[in-house]
């Protein structure tokens, strides 16, 4: 498995801790990448214990371990795990799903994807390179009004609407095509002291769109509630304030709204439990792998609800 050079685990002994693995239990780690979690989680199973790994990047599959029977690879969006485990015959349930939200440094420093600025590439940004459109597509066909939400909402940028309007404007002389053209629009309008960090803002809001990926967060958390056993475990890694509010809102509410519903008897129809205090990386952790200088780790239980059928009407 070649996960050291596809990137370093953030926070890896405490994430997986948080699963509580049994030796013979069933585990998803729905962001397989490097390998790098599933490793440490087969580490702790036993030869009957199950691990299935999901992901929709033909990168990642390369680093499956060869002839590890306790491993299946799926190679698809983490949006369909309840697809997946009926498939396999799952039907009672798994004892952890465990997920790695952030993008690799391997799909960074891969030039040809166009996920980062530091190259000049075609501008893609797609997670799973089969199909679906691309950052350039993104670029060259939203409205302004739909450019200003992307930039606004998923990237956070303060002057989104500007560069909206701006886009606009430079494509009507040429289209978008590669990195270089659109930071020659993107750069003037970024404070030269927050230069780098703005245009990271950017990458960010077209990546989530391109690859979907608020909305798949949303749907393998609902996915994870459904087809984990009571008692299982959910533990989740975030790198930016709105997936962060997303998993906080799912663990403490079971919807993304964080509002929690409560049943005619007044118990709390939350099918999750959170568990300690969020965790983040130590100093020297964030010293060593900069990439987890933003990371977040937040871990809950499910629960088994109240069920109305059996509670008893004293009134």
């Amino acid at each position: 498995m070649n996960c050291p050079t596809y990137h370093i685990p953030v926070l890896l002994k405490e994430t997986v801790d948080g699963l509580d693995c049994r030796p013979d239990g069933t585990y998803i780690d729905v962001t397989f990448g490097g390998g790098g979690h599933s490793r440490e989680i087969l580490s702790r199973l036993s030869a009957h214990g199950h691990l299935y790994s999901f992901d929709q990047d033909a990168d990642a599959e390369q680093n499956v371990p060869e002839g590890e029977t306790r491993l299946t690879f799926v190679r698809s969006n983490f949006r369909y795990i309840t697809n997946w485990m009926r498939y396999y015959g799952e039907n009672e349930g798994v004892d952890g799903v465990l997920a790695d939200l952030g993008v690799s440094s391997h799909h960074f420093d891969a030039e040809e994807r166009g996920f980062s600025f530091r190259f000049d590439a075609p501008l893609d940004m797609r997670m799973n390179g089969r199909g679906g459109q691309t950052a350039a597509d993104v670029l060259n066909t939203y409205d302004e009004t739909a450019l200003s939400r992307i930039f606004c909402i998923y990237g956070e940028l303060k002057n989104g609407r500007k560069l909206a309007s701006a886009i606009i404007k430079a494509r009507s002389q040429q289209p978008f095509d590669n990195i270089d053209s659109l930071l020659a629009v993107a750069k003037p309008m970024m404070p030269r002291e927050r230069e780098k960090k703005e245009l990271a803002k950017v990458f960010q809001a077209l990546r989530i769109e391109v690859n979907h990926e608020m909305e798949a967060l949303e749907e393998m958390l609902k996915g994870a509630i459904r087809i984990l056993k009571p008692g299982g475990r959910l533990s989740v890694l975030t790198y930016h304030s709105l997936e962060d509010r997303m998993v906080k809102n799912f663990m403490r509410a079971g919807n993304i709204d964080g509002k929690v519903e409560q049943d005619f008897y007044g118990n709390r129809l939350t099918p999750l439990r959170q568990l300690g205090k969020v965790v983040i990386p130590t100093q020297q952790e964030q010293e060593e792998n900069p990439r987890s200088r933003s990371a977040k780790l937040r871990v809950a239980e499910k629960v088994e609800l109240p069920d109305q059928r059996n509670t008893n009407d004293k009134s």
